[in-house]
């Protein structure tokens, strides 16, 4: 089994933010295979169930805020009992301009703090990253101010596409 987690913040405030674009591309792959969201009795998340060239995968949204996401993505991992090779997470990426994708095995975290959260609780950084590129903040804007406006009038249409280019990513990760 894999888990493939979309990394974000809860609640409405966020929703259609730069920094949910992890879980709209995970959305994306759930109404894709004609899957819904359940909260998980033991973990701080909310779950659903796919199946990937047969394979099984478990979709998960973590309910903390980003920055603490690797509480619940370990405890995940704990409760189906996998490796860190098996978990793919969609993450918003600063440094690919904006509608790029780009999937990884290990590497830095490139100071996304949902990332960093989650590679201190594995003790890990090996496992799969796939970044959803949002460009870089315009002049000398703030990081935290950028990545938690919605998307500009211009990119918005481009917004789908980015998700569903994610969502074939971890498609693509996972038939490999």
């Amino acid at each position: 089994m894999h888990l493939v987690v979309g990394l974000g913040n809860p609640g409405p405030k966020y929703t259609g933010t730069r920094h949910n674009i992890g879980v709209a591309a995970l959305d994306e792959l759930a109404d894709r295979h004609g899957s819904s969201f359940s909260g998980h009795k033991r973990t701080n998340t909310d779950v659903a169930q796919i199946r990937v060239n047969g394979q099984p995968v478990l979709l998960a949204r973590p309910r903390s805020l980003m920055n603490l996401s690797g509480q619940p993505v370990k405890a995940l991992m704990g409760f189906f009992k996998l490796p860190p090779t098996q978990l793919i997470v969609l993450f918003d990426d600063l440094e690919l301009d904006f509608g790029e994708v780009h999937g990884r095995l290990g590497g830095g975290d490139h100071g996304h703090k949902g990332l960093r959260s989650i590679s201190q609780h594995l003790g890990t950084k090996e496992y799969y990253k796939v970044g959803l590129g949002i460009g870089r903040p315009p002049g000398r804007m703030d990081v935290a101010s950028f990545v938690l406006k919605p998307f500009a009038a211009r990119e918005k249409d481009s917004v789908p596409i980015l998700c569903a280019d994610g969502a074939d990513a971890v498609e693509s990760i996972i038939a490999e």
